[in-house]
């Protein structure tokens, strides 16, 4: 598990020796390496657009500017993951309550049964949006997408979006045997709710490829 909480400041990058010893450990058929990079909110220099993000994700302990993952980010390349995380995005919520909307899962391409009576991840006010850098949807896959709350203007959902991805997976290929799974490091804390779902999340990660 990697979590993708340094500063882009920080300029931390991941080192040969690591990437080899990952890329090594992956090749074995079983493993599973789990990227968890976090938020990037204001990443442009326009400060009216830095100020639409803060005001749509509405935690005034977040700056304007707050970018995490630069040393996710340089695993993610040496290891060709095509993932890029974007944004701090604020979730829709249950009408009337404030409980999280479930996420969208996309169940024909969830082969692993990862997620598995998972009906809700955390609600916190800024996750993360997993943009695709690639047009091959053979190589990986967006297993569940979350709804954005759309009361809350961001230049996310004024490009026509409405869900962001929330959980994906990059399958094992020619040369690496095991599994390559991004989602949110909110998901290794009950702080923000969620606790039965994610309960079923762990179990299935326990149990990754036991029954394939």
């Amino acid at each position: 598990m990697v979590f993708g909480l340094d500063h882009l400041l920080s300029e931390q990058e991941a080192e040969k020796g690591e990437i080899d010893a990952i890329r090594e450990w992956l090749n074995r058929e079983g493993t599973c390496l789990l990227l968890a990079p976090h938020h990037d909110v204001g990443f442009t220099n326009d400060m009216q657009q830095r100020q639409m993000e803060y005001k749509h994700h509405g935690d005034e302990l977040v700056p304007r500017q707050q970018r995490f993952g630069q040393y996710t980010r340089s695993l993610m390349k040496e290891l060709e993951v095509p993932v890029l995380n974007q944004f701090g995005l604020r979730p829709a919520v249950i009408q009337g309550s404030n409980q999280i909307a479930p996420p969208i899962v996309n169940k024909d391409l969830d082969k692993l049964g990862l997620l598995n009576g998972v009906t809700t991840f955390n609600f916190h006010l800024h996750l993360p949006h997993y943009a695709l850098t690639t047009e091959d949807t053979k190589s990986i896959h967006v297993l569940a997408t979350q709804p954005i709350d759309l009361s809350r203007p961001h230049p996310f959902t004024a490009e026509g979006n409405r869900e962001f991805n929330t959980c994906i997976w990059v399958p094992p290929n020619g040369y690496r045997g095991g599994d390559i799974l991004l989602a949110d490091s909110t998901i290794f804390t009950t702080l923000f709710g969620g606790t039965e779902s994610l309960g079923h999340f762990w179990r299935n990660m326990a149990k990754l490829r036991v029954n394939v």
